[in-house]
């Protein structure tokens, strides 16, 4: 029988506590499959899990289509899972944490590991928390991703808002 849904696969990918799991949490159509476990990094008042395997939930975009979503871990040390996982997808979303004290070394790190999946793969970022980074600057962002010779698009994101994510999703689908 002749199956005639098309699929596309996505994958959100960055640091740990960029906000991958909120977004796809905040998107998704099912409940996610999770491996959220406690982070023994954990800070008090911070970020009490951490995805140690990936987040999988899927989209329905037509009634033909369907969006299946990835989360990829943010720690160095599952970075394995990336060509695993990414295999086949049409691109990923890049989330960044503002807060981060190494916001750049952390966007260089995950472009990288990007490349590894696929030296194709298309890509925008966001940018969570910030609201609460006032030494933040998307002029900044811009002038990091020039110097790396990157031309994508780069959003302000709330990972917890569905609207926020969605034109993400949408800015990717569009490239």
């Amino acid at each position: 029988m002749f199956d005639s849904e098309k699929t596309i696969k996505l994958l959100f990918v960055g640091p740990v506590g960029s906000g991958k799991t909120t977004a796809i949490r905040a998107i998704s159509d099912t409940a996610p499959v999770s491996s959220e476990r406690p982070w023994m990094d954990a800070r008090p008042g911070g970020k009490v899990t951490t995805t140690v395997a990936l987040d999988y939930s899927t989209i329905q975009l037509s009634p033909n289509e369907t969006l299946h979503v990835y989360g990829l871990p943010g720690q160095d040390y599952l970075d394995f899972m990336g060509p695993i996982v990414g295999r086949g997808a049409l691109g990923a979303v890049l989330l960044l944490d503002a807060s981060s004290s190494s916001l750049s070394d952390d966007c260089c790190a995950v472009v990288e590991s990007l490349a590894h999946i696929d030296p194709n793969l298309k890509f925008v970022i966001g940018i969570s928390k910030t609201d609460i980074t006032p030494t933040f600057s998307m002029a900044t962002m811009h002038a990091l991703t020039r110097r790396m010779s990157l031309f994508v698009p780069i959003f302000s994101i709330d990972p917890r808002d569905p609207t926020q994510v969605r034109q993400l999703v949408r800015a990717l689908l569009l490239l």
